[in-house]
C-alpha cells in the first residue's frame, strides 16, 4: 500500500512517565514537512543514554518531556521526503544522526568542532525544527528523543540529521554507528588523538568503552588497560584490543594509584566512558603529569567536577568528546564502509537481538551487565 503523504499507523515503544516501564503502543506518524524525512526503521541499538533519560529525568537543567519515544541509535530506509529535501530520496538506506551537519553554520565550517547548531535547541527539547513532533498516540503529541525516536517502526527526522549509507550495509549492525561505537572510537582517534606507542586506560567497558579500546588499537597504542568492576568484561575487552584488564574491586588503593604503579607514573591517554564525575577525576589523576590527556566521553548529566589545579597547571589536558568529534553526515557513511571492509568491528558488540516489544528486557540486560549492545529489530 502506498504510504507517501499519508499518516502511518505503526508500533512504537512509548514512555509515558519517568522511571516506569515502556509500553508498546499503536502510534500515528505524520508525513514529513519541509526539509524532513520519514524513515522506516529496521533496527535500533539500546543505549545507556536512553535508560538514563527515562530513569534519571535526564539529569539536565530541563527534564525530558513525556510521553516520549526513546531511541537514537537506529538505521532504516527512507519511506518519503518532505518538500525541499535534496540530499535524500525514497528507498535510500540511512542512519539518523543525533548531531546534525548542515554544512553551513559557523560550527560546521570550523574544523575544530562537530557541534552543528542546526535544529540543536529544538532537538534537545525532543522536538523537530518547527517546535512540534510528528508522532501522536491516544490523541496527544508524543515527543521525539533528540528529535529522532528510533524505538518506533517509523519516524520523521530533519534532513540535516540523516545521512545516506552504502546500499548493501546490514542495518541491524550499522545502526550502532548512530551513537555508541562512533562515540567511543572517535573519542580516541579524533578527540584524544591517541598516538602510536602510547599507553592508554579506558574506564568503563560498555559499548562506548569497548569502541574506545578499538580506537586506541587502531591508533597503534602499545598498551591498552581496560578498567571495569565487572570481571566478565575482561575477555571481551581483549577482543577489541585491550592488553590488560584491571578490576578496581581487586585493589585496596584508588584506581588512579593502581594505574600509576602499573605504568611507572601514569598513562599517556585516559578515556572515561562511564559518565561519572568521580571517575573523570580518577582518570585525569591517572594520566602522566608530563602531557597526559584525559578525554571525558561518558554522558555525565549531573554532578560538579572537582580537579586538582596542579594537574592542569603542570601540563595535563582534560577534553570533552561528543559523538566522537565526527562531522556526522560525512563521517558516518565512511565508518559504515570501514566496517564493511573489516577495518572496524561491529558484530562483536551485539550480544542480544530482540524484537521491539522486548525493549524493557533490553534495558534489564544492560543495567545488569549482561549485554554489550542489544539490537531491537522492528
Amino acid at each position: 500500500m502506498e504510504t507517501e503523504g499519508k499518516v502511518i499507523k505503526c508500533k512504537a515503544a512509548v514512555a509515558w512517565e519517568p522511571g516506569k516501564p515502556i509500553s508498546i503502543e499503536e502510534v500515528e506518524v505524520a508525513p514529513p514537512k519541509a526539509h524532513e524525512v520519514r524513515i522506516k526503521i529496521a533496527a535500533s541499538g539500546v543505549c545507556h543514554t536512553d535508560w538514563t533519560f527515562l530513569h534519571e529525568s535526564g539529569g539536565s537543567m530541563v527534564p525530558p518531556p513525556f510521553p516520549l519515544v526513546l531511541g537514537h541509535e537506529g538505521a532504516g530506509v527512507v519511506e518519503s521526503v518532505g518538500p525541499g529535501v535534496t540530499k535524500l530520496s525514497k528507498g535510500d538506506k540511512v542512519i539518523p544522526l543525533l548531531v546534525a551537519q548542515c554544512g553551513q553554520c559557523q560550527r560546521c565550517l570550523n574544523p575544530k568542532t562537530n557541534l552543528c547548531t542546526k535544529n540543536w535547541v529544538q532537538t534537545q527539547q525532543c522536538l523537530l525544527a518547527d517546535g512540534t513532533s510528528r508522532i501522536t498516540c491516544r490523541n496527544q503529541q508524543v515527543y521525539q528523543f533528540i528529535g529522532i525516536s528510533t524505538f518506533s517502526e517509523y519516524t520523521v527526522v530533519p534532513e540535516d540529521n540523516v545521512t545516506k549509507i552504502h546500499p548493501d550495509a546490514p542495518l541491524d549492525k550499522v545502526c550502532l554507528l548512530g551513537c555508541g561505537v562512533s562515540t567511543g572510537f572517535g573519542a580516541a582517534v579524533n578527540t584524544g588523538k591517541v598516538e602510536a606507542g602510547s599507553t592508554c586506560a579506558v574506564f568503563g567497558l560498555g559499548a562506548v568503552g569497548l569502541a574506545a579500546i578499538m580506537g586506541c588499537k587502531s591508533a597503534d597504542a602499545k598498551r591498552i588497560i581496560a578498567i571495569d568492576i565487572n570481571p566478565d568484561k575482561s575477555e571481551i575487552a581483549k577482543t577489541f584490543g585491550a592488553t590488560d584488564f584491571v578490576n578496581p574491586k581487586d585493589h585496596s588503593k584508588p584506581i588512579q594509584e593502581v594505574l600509576k604503579d602499573l605504568t611507572n607514573g601514569g598513562v599517556d591517554f585516559a578515556l572515561e566512558c562511564v559518565g561519572n564525575v568521580a571517575i573523570v577525576r580518577a582518570a585525569l589523576e591517572a594520566c602522566s603529569p608530563a602531557g597526559g590527556v584525559c578525554v571525558m566521553v561518558g554522558w555525565t548529566p549531573k554532578g560538579e567536577l572537582s580537579l586538582v589545579s596542579e594537574d592542569i597547571l603542570l601540563g595535563k589536558t582534560l577534553k570533552g568528546s561528543y559523538f566522537g568529534g565526527w562531522k556526522s553526515a560525512e563521517a558516518v557513511p565512511k565508518l559504515v564502509e570501514d566496517y564493511m571492509s573489516g577495518r572496524i568491528l561491529l558484530d562483536e558488540f551485539v550480544t542480544h537481538t530482540l524484537t521491539l516489544d522486548k525493549v524493557n528486557e533490553a534495558f534489564d540486560l544492560m543495567i545488569n551487565g549482561k549485554s554489550i549492545r542489544t539490537v531491537l529489530k522492528m
